[in-house]
């Protein structure tokens, strides 16, 4: 059975019910912030579900299509664009905690590239269209030689976050996916609903359980390691909770 992990930073917990006779997870109890992570993988785009995984370990020919994009020469790709688009894409975490889950390089990865923009070198009229394609016709004098060729300032600009006072969200956490009012169900193959009484009791006639002894409680952190053996797992296997804490 799985340990806690040495490389655990994130404070997050997942109890586990454990069908013993069988050594298979019937359902987890986790929080708000476990949940926001598993939703947070849907947001990853491929390359950097490559990149965490590594190109060797990913099923299929993706990790071959990552490759011929770098080892591709760069002049071969359009003149405005860069590989990184492809190779680094970039994915904010949901919430902080979700951040201890997976390296922070890769989730937080903003890889600087600013868009170029351009305006007329004519000056015309149309002064408030730009283009991301260099020497374009402008579209307004174009019968005059006009192109799109005089960069300008591109302002990356950052959301207002919600204020702490505001009376709908007063009290509760605006970060994430779901709601903290509760603790949720995960089951083996990662499907989730809200926890209570009568679904856990439920949940253990569905799995035909009839002696109530075979099962146990167990408690593991969540790190990076975990973070990492969910997101393969998920694209793997049917039994992700067994398979990443009960190998």
């Amino acid at each position: 059975m799985a340990t806690e992990s040495a490389t655990n930073t994130s404070n997050l917990s997942l109890k586990l019910l454990i069908d013993t006779k069988n050594n298979k997870v019937l359902f987890a109890e986790a929080s708000k912030d476990v949940v926001d992570f598993l939703f947070t993988l849907l947001q990853l785009p491929l390359a950097t579900v490559i990149k965490l995984l590594t190109k060797e370990s990913v099923v299929g020919s993706l990790g071959n299509l990552y490759s011929s994009v770098e080892n591709l020469n760069h002049v071969y790709m359009q003149p405005n664009l860069s590989k990184d688009l492809l190779l680094n894409p970039t994915i904010l975490p949901s919430s902080s905690s979700v951040s201890g889950l997976l390296p922070s390089a890769a989730i937080n990865n903003h890889s600087q590239i600013t868009p170029k923009l351009y305006r007329c070198n004519r000056g015309c009229g149309s002064g408030n269209t730009v283009t991301d394609v260099y020497n374009s016709r402008c579209g307004s004098c174009s019968n005059y030689g006009g192109r799109m060729t005089t960069e300008v300032n591109y302002i990356k600009g950052e959301a207002t976050a919600t204020s702490a006072t505001d009376p709908a969200t007063s009290g509760h956490s605006n970060n994430g996916f779901v709601k903290e009012v509760v603790s949720y169900m995960i089951f083996d193959n990662l499907a989730i609903q809200p926890m209570s009484t009568i679904s856990s009791i439920t949940m253990l006639n569905q799995f035909n359980i009839k002696d109530v002894g075979v099962l146990k409680e167990a408690v593991f952190q969540l790190g990076i390691d975990e973070g990492l053996k969910l997101l393969k797992a998920s694209m793997e296997s049917k039994s992700v909770l067994t398979s990443v804490f009960l190998a």
